[in-house]
């Protein structure tokens, strides 16, 4: 832990480096109110609006630009849900629904017959292939990993930007898979966008001046893992990561005047890396 850093006020187990702008209080990001000026408290934003000054204190911010929510962890129990609904589903209706949404750039050969990939028009695997598992153990990695990471940074980007970059990270593990690994080769797993997500906590950490340490030891570990134990698509958890950082950087650093235009030009960045990546295999592979 930072010798330097100091708790939240509101929650005393959260480590934080900002204080509110007022009274200078130290505050984390879900506490954090986005103001004319740096940010501030709960408090200060209640008494600000009660007294009927300040624009943003009618209309509370994350750091991102987000709104604030009651149940900062409702869009991450819902992926969570969709990932375990889709396994059991798979685990009820066998192999064929696996194949049916499973990642692979080419036509292959199934137990089920001739089955066609991203190559032959269904796009649609690059999403899907993010939302299955096969294995309890492949499963239950993943969702600790989100549940471990995806509240926080729910808590302080807002519901619409933390889902865009969890489906934005998703869509980048697929799309340098689709483009690396070989056309046959089936992929599956939420696990690049979870690297996604551990990418943009390391950039938050660091726009919240918090200790880097730890996370940037949990992202080594993790790609140590990914490039020596076998089994595993390193190109999805690249390519999330990379997409994910990216697309982090621009949530939480867009200047305050144009945060809408600089945010939503960052994500369309993202998406037009992967429709161009998508579309260069697919000339490919004719």
């Amino acid at each position: 832990m930072n010798d330097q850093a100091v708790c939240c006020y509101r929650h005393p187990d959260r480590e934080t480096g900002i204080r509110c702008s007022r009274c200078e209080r130290p505050i984390c990001p879900e506490c954090m109110v986005s103001a004319s000026v740096g940010f501030q408290c709960p408090e200060c934003v209640s008494s600000t609006s009660a007294t009927g000054h300040g624009p943003q204190a009618s209309a509370p911010r994350t750091v991102a630009g987000g709104t604030h929510a009651d149940d900062p962890r409702l869009v991450t129990k819902i992926l969570l849900g969709m990932n375990v609904a889709l396994w059991i589903a798979v685990l009820v209706t066998g192999d064929r629904l696996l194949g049916g949404l499973e990642l692979f750039g080419q036509a292959r050969l199934t137990e089920f017959g001739p089955m066609e990939g991203v190559a032959e028009g269904q796009w649609y695997r690059l999403l899907t292939a993010a939302f299955l598992h096969q294995t309890p153990m492949h499963i239950a990695f993943n969702m600790l990993s989100l549940w471990w990471l995806g509240p926080p940074l729910e808590a302080a980007l807002g519901r619409v930007r933390y889902l865009a970059l969890y489906l934005l990270s998703a869509l980048g593990g697929s799309a340098l898979t689709y483009l690396v690994a070989a056309p046959t080769q089936p992929s599956l797993g939420a696990s690049g966008a979870i690297f996604g997500l551990l990418g943009a906590t390391a950039v938050l950490l660091r726009r919240m001046n918090y200790d880097m340490r730890p996370v940037i030891a949990l992202l080594v570990l993790n790609l140590i893992f990914t490039f020596t134990w076998n089994n595993i698509a390193w190109e999805a958890h690249v390519g999330g990561l990379v997409v994910g950082t990216a697309v982090a950087y621009g949530l939480v650093h867009a200047p305050r005047e144009k945060r809408a235009l600089v945010q939503c030009l960052t994500c369309a960045a993202a998406l037009l890396a992967i429709v161009v990546a998508v579309g260069v295999r697919t000339l490919q592979l004719g």
